[in-house]
């Protein structure tokens, strides 16, 4: 963490494109705020958007804005992230779930320092730092033709990653003191100290949800002061969801091709092929899953 903060530092002062990798959880949007905060664009405004989370029928327009008549609905002209930014920075969180019309204009913008918003002809010039940031691997995603790989390279200027929880158990003890003070004094009760039994569990876990799962565990127990529920709440995670190592490679080996297949079959036939139900089922993005059933022509 200490690199991370050192890095920090050394690109604050700079107007250069930032890209932040790391799991789900891991403070992203954290390291993307400090970088801002010890900026000279400090005092200007700092907009985040999770790119996933915006529907794909108006996400242009959330995006670059759009003039009044673009589109049904659209009775005043919208003010878009891009702008709204103007003179301070603008993260993109999930960046990888643009759709590839928004990357050719997120690339535009990066290579040109413009936008047009939706349903106007003239270009816009904004001042605006990205920063952007996914927990998938943007390079893997270039390689199976879901990024662009320009667009990569704009916004790989300088690499920033967020470690694991796990990678860096040292932290998990100051993180616990850490948020049981914050939330014992944002909900006014008592903080209590925890057992050795229940601090050494804490300790030993491997965190999956990584920073944030731990928040979330201190912010329940700050408010219910119950150690057995906070066990038990890790205990359950843990037997959750499937992990990648109860599968073993056979000693002869396995066809990576005909077993990928296999695989999207299976999650096809018990989502009833609903596809959006079996990306889920395979923790793939709707748009990695449907590349995968062009690849193998399901």
């Amino acid at each position: 963490m200490q690199k991370v903060f050192q890095r920090i530092e050394k690109v604050a002062s700079t107007s250069a494109t930032v890209l932040i990798s790391g799991e789900s959880g891991t403070g992203k949007e954290l390291a993307a705020r400090a970088l801002h905060k010890i900026s000279p664009r400090k005092d200007s405004p700092f907009i985040a958007i999770n790119c996933g989370a915006i529907p794909e029928s108006i996400a242009e327009a959330e995006l670059f804005g759009a003039k009044k008549g673009a589109f049904t609905g659209a009775n005043q002209d919208k003010l878009g992230k891009f702008a709204a930014a103007d003179g301070g920075t603008l993260f993109l969180d999930e960046v990888a779930e643009l759709s590839p019309q928004l990357q050719t204009k997120l690339l535009r913008f990066l290579q040109e320092g413009v936008i047009t918003p939706l349903g106007c002809h003239e270009e816009v010039s904004v001042d605006v730092r990205v920063i952007a940031a996914s927990h998938k691997q943007l390079l893997a995603q270039v390689e199976e033709g879901l990024f662009r790989e320009d667009l990569y390279y704009r916004l790989n200027v300088v690499p920033i990653h967020m470690p694991a929880l796990r990678e860096r158990t040292e932290d998990i003890g100051k993180l616990i003191h850490h948020f049981k003070t914050k939330f014992c004094q944002q909900y006014g009760s008592q903080e209590q100290q925890l057992s050795a039994t229940t601090l050494k569990q804490l300790l030993s876990y491997s965190w999956p949800g990584n920073v944030r799962q731990l928040s979330n565990c201190i912010e329940r127990y700050a408010l219910l002061g119950d150690e057995n529920e906070l066990i038990e709440s890790l205990n359950h995670n843990s037997q959750s969801p499937a992990q990648s190592e109860q599968f073993v490679i056979p000693d002869e080996g396995i066809d990576w091709h005909q077993f990928e297949r296999d695989i999207l079959l299976q999650a096809c036939k018990r989502a009833d092929n609903n596809k959006t139900a079996a990306a889920k089922l395979l923790g793939l993005s709707y748009k990695a899953f449907l590349y995968r059933l062009e690849k193998h022509q399901i």
